[in-house]
């Protein structure tokens, strides 16, 4: 695990024991720190690291503690503990922050954060394994794969490749990212913002952390209006005279006949910026042409499950909203489309120009009936409550060449524990056709 002796002999308030909860305490406690923790589960209170005491938070004088360690879920906005905390004079923190902080200690490395409203899974992912591909040392965390904390500090010359929710940001104060990624920035998680503004505005954090060197890069996609307006901002701030600045669009990536895993173009954006990081880390134009034949994709995202009687069966679960969708239904011509579950919006608009794509349509969840309304006018749609279903329903339906397209466009609470259960119950049902 990351230490630092910068955690010793402070105590730290740790709200909320699931994996990064977790890690994070063992982590402090590793390093010589107190840990005071808190979770509402009883079980995941059983699950506390040795040496962690338990205590309700919600209630606790919280002037005690150096720092409140909270997990990215938790409403800032509007949870009791976040206001109290703030009102003891008590900085609210997360585990990105603390590996800001511990990163002094660690051996001579490089950090790549990205964001962004869709893409950052699979672009952090691309990254990585282009990078493994170059034979650098590297290790991905943050929003994917295991909590950063827990994982063993890499040797000199490494590069930690972040995915950050705009969630983490919030709770970063001094990440300092040796190139910082922004894919795209569409209306998502405006329950947590005072507006669209304030959540494009906790994006570009990622680049007023960055100090003013000029081995450090910015990456951005100018494929909408707030990107733009963001790379816009950096360069009368006078941030490409002290940095890089470089801005990429997804229409820069020609062909991608000979990247299964990569189609669509919501890929070619992820394609562009894996490249212009990869390129400026130094790593061959070669090496990365090689890296991105070798991608084996995501689980969960645009990932193809199985072909069968010429019918291809796609899960594209981590499709939590419209603006991820769309691209799923940009990238097959013949699409028998699976959505529903817990909406996001009252719309579906983004996926309106790729209704052509879609032959026919089954909804789930509680978005079912909503989504039937909205897709009625437009293609034939039957409210099939169920995944099960709706699976079963698309596939008696579909022919040769058809694509059965799990894309959600809702996150999945109404009906599972979250996208990757709902994803592996599409592959498990698939398998068993």
């Amino acid at each position: 695990m990351i230490t630092a002796k910068a955690f010793g002999g402070k105590h730290y308030a740790v709200y909320g024991l699931a994996r990064s909860g977790l890690s994070t305490a063992g982590a402090l406690l590793a390093s010589g720190a107190r840990v005071t923790a808190w979770d509402a589960k009883v079980e995941a209170r059983a699950k506390a690291p040795a040496g962690t005491e338990i205590a309700y938070l919600d209630e606790a004088d919280l002037t005690q503690f150096d720092s409140l360690v909270v997990t990215p879920g938790l409403p800032l906005n509007r949870h009791p503990i976040a206001q109290r905390a703030r009102e003891a004079g008590v900085e609210i923190i997360g585990d990105i922050e603390l590996f800001a902080r511990a990163r002094p200690e660690l051996p001579l490395h490089k950090v790549v954060g990205i964001t962004g409203t869709n893409g950052k899974s699979t672009t952090t992912a691309l990254i990585h394994h282009i990078l493994k591909t170059a034979g650098l040392p590297t290790t991905m965390g943050g929003n994917i794969g295991l909590p950063i904390l827990s994982q063993d500090p890499l040797p000199e010359g490494g590069v930690y490749v972040l995915e950050l929710s705009s969630y983490q940001i919030d709770l970063t104060q001094s990440l300092n990212c040796d190139v910082a990624v922004l894919l795209n920035i569409t209306p998502d998680h405006l329950d947590r913002y005072e507006s669209f503004e304030a959540y494009a505005a906790s994006k570009a954090r990622l680049f007023e952390m960055q100090l003013e060197t000029e081995s450090h890069a910015a990456v951005i996609a100018e494929d909408d209006d707030q990107t733009r307006a963001i790379a816009s901002g950096l360069g009368e701030k006078g941030f490409w005279l002290r940095n890089t600045l470089i801005c990429v669009r997804g229409s820069d990536v020609g062909e991608q006949a000979s990247l299964p895993t990569l189609q669509g173009p919501h890929n070619a954006q992820n394609i562009a910026c894996a490249i212009a990081v990869c390129r400026h880390l130094g790593v061959a134009y070669a090496t990365i042409v090689e890296g991105l034949e070798t991608y084996a994709g995501l689980p969960h995202r645009m990932e193809r499950v199985r072909e069968m009687d010429g019918i291809l069966f796609v899960n594209d679960s981590k499709a939590t909203n419209p603006t991820a969708t769309a691209p799923a239904l940009a990238a097959f011509p013949s699409i028998r489309w699976i959505l529903g579950g817990q909406a996001k919006t009252d719309n579906l608009d983004e996926c309106a120009p790729h209704f052509g794509h879609v032959r026919s349509a089954y909804t789930i969840g509680e978005a079912g009936e909503l989504f039937a309304r909205l897709l009625a006018p437009h293609m034939p749609v039957t409210n099939c409550e169920t995944l099960e279903n709706a699976l079963n329903r698309a596939a008696k339906d579909s022919q040769s060449g058809d694509t059965v397209l799990l894309s959600p466009a809702c996150a999945s609470f109404d009906q599972f524990k979250d996208f990757e259960q709902r994803g592996d119950r599409f592959r498990d049902l698939v398998g068993a056709l």
